[in-house]
């Protein structure tokens, strides 16, 4: 069962008006096409902004992960000069 307001099931948190949804680590390396593994690295080293469950998992702020994702360009989405 999915607690709807807890960010670390999946579900939102709401403060006020701001509605903040968590990404798991597995969504965030969908989102962003990279493995698991390399989500955890780059929150490892402090390039992914994340928060910890009280069980130690990750949680990653969506709003942010998908700023992130939008400004990515693919490398074949690049012109090159001919």
């Amino acid at each position: 069962m999915v607690d709807d307001a807890c960010p670390w099931m999946g579900g939102e948190v709401t403060d006020g008006n701001m509605n903040s949804e968590y990404l798991k680590t597995a969504e965030v390396a969908e989102i962003l096409h990279v493995s698991p593994k390399t989500v955890t690295r780059w929150a490892k080293d402090g390039k992914l902004p994340h928060s910890r469950t009280l069980g130690g998992h990750r949680r990653f702020p969506a709003e942010a992960i998908r700023r992130l994702a939008d400004g990515l360009v693919q490398v074949d989405e690049i012109e090159s000069p001919r």
